[in-house]
């Protein structure tokens, strides 16, 4: 073999050997927008796991509360309301929508163990109580994890060559869950 058949052995395989690198750098990174979307996907489905357990509890918190303020009808009409939009809403947008209209409604119904002294000693009333303020806290801690989620994948969807594999694997940056701005006020305690 001659030296310059050697050379073109060494350029063509140099030339493979970093379009084999360059391939498999392209594949690493589109399989890295895909992972960091279906993270996002699953973390939603943790917030919804996490709502859905508020919606199944507050049929029995509302039956409870209704023997002892049965005038506060209009109440628990919102609150049927809100828990009809959030399993017709068809995206991400229209349950956060939905969720928080119903968290609005439900600090109400909390408040009413304070109108109702009967209410606020009724054993099934405090369990219920008990476990909403604890689905709270667990939809508040799925929250916070999917909108890391969507930070990462956000972040990396806006740097120059992450736009360019989430083009390729058709990923679009996801909706961070925010609170509405009703809700950032900080309340007034009177006694």
């Amino acid at each position: 073999m001659s030296k310059q058949m050697k050379t073109i052995l060494i350029i063509v395989g140099v030339v493979v050997l970093v379009g084999f690198m360059a391939f498999g750098k392209i594949i690493a990174n589109y399989n890295r927008v895909i992972a960091m979307d279906e993270d996002v996907k699953g973390k939603w489905a943790q917030v919804e796991n996490q709502l859905k357990r508020r919606y199944d509890l507050i049929p029995n918190l509302v039956e409870t509360v209704k023997g002892y303020a049965k005038h506060e009808k209009e109440l628990f009409e919102n609150i049927a309301q809100a828990r009809t939009l959030y399993f017709q809403a068809k995206d991400v947008k229209g349950k956060v929508k939905a969720s928080n209209q119903l968290e609005g409604v439900l600090s109400r119904l909390l408040l009413l163990q304070e109108r109702y002294p009967v209410l606020k000693a009724n054993e099934s009333f405090l369990k219920l109580q008990d476990s909403l303020e604890g689905t709270e806290n667990r939809i508040a801690v799925e929250r916070k994890r999917y909108n890391e989620s969507v930070q990462t994948l956000n972040t990396y969807i806006r740097t120059f060559f992450g736009r360019f594999y989430a083009m390729i694997a058709g990923v679009s940056s996801a909706a961070y869950y925010e609170v509405p701005e009703a809700e950032k006020a900080v309340p007034k305690v009177k006694f």
